[in-house]
């Protein structure tokens, strides 16, 4: 059976936490493999996998890949199996915002977006939300991080001006993040 992405318009938040609860990551953090080498792989700023300079087009391909991604202390990036550990070039951050969903207001806020990886995430004190040189990003797992796209930026900073004009934050899951750059 072919794997659809979850569409964030047509999912309640309790929908999505149902989904979130359900996708089990394999314990690549665990994994010590001997072999070591490279994929030949590589994660183009824009979010695009590739392989040996081909682009992997396939969305599941690019979920399964994910799924064994794992950031080193070194901020290396690898893809990690029971038996192998790849390394993999990421230009920028290995995942992309490409949608959000937002329920409630100020601090009863929850924000749900989901990657172009088709993992769902929610802001959460765990999962903070960052502005770095002008981009805002959230925290994924293990030091990674997802970069907002254009359109969910704009989305998130319109939610959060329309709340508080002078000082742009946004609250999700009972935390505040400043999207403002720092003075």
């Amino acid at each position: 059976m072919p794997y659809e992405a979850p569409d964030l318009a047509k999912l309640s938040l309790s929908d999505i936490a149902a989904l979130v609860a359900t996708r089990k990551l394999p314990p690549v953090e665990s994994w010590e493999p001997a072999n070591i080498g490279d994929s030949e792989m590589r994660i183009a700023s824009d979010g695009k996998w590739f392989h040996q300079g081909g682009e992997i087009k396939r969305p599941a391909m690019v979920r399964a890949f994910s799924s064994l991604l794992r950031r080193d202390a070194d901020g290396q990036y690898w893809l990690v199996t029971p038996q192998q550990k790849l390394s993999i070039m990421v230009d920028d951050v290995p995942f992309i915002a490409v949608e959000l969903q937002s329920e409630g207001e100020g601090p009863e806020r929850s924000l749900a977006f989901r990657l172009n990886s088709d993992d769902l995430i929610f802001a959460d004190a765990d999962h903070a939300i960052e502005m770095r040189d002008g981009m805002l990003y959230v925290h994924v797992r293990g030091g990674m991080l997802a970069k907002l796209a254009r359109p969910v930026y704009y989305e998130l900073a319109n939610l959060a001006l329309a709340e508080n004009p002078e000082n742009p934050s946004i609250w999700s899951k009972g935390a505040q993040f400043q999207l403002a750059a720092p003075a």
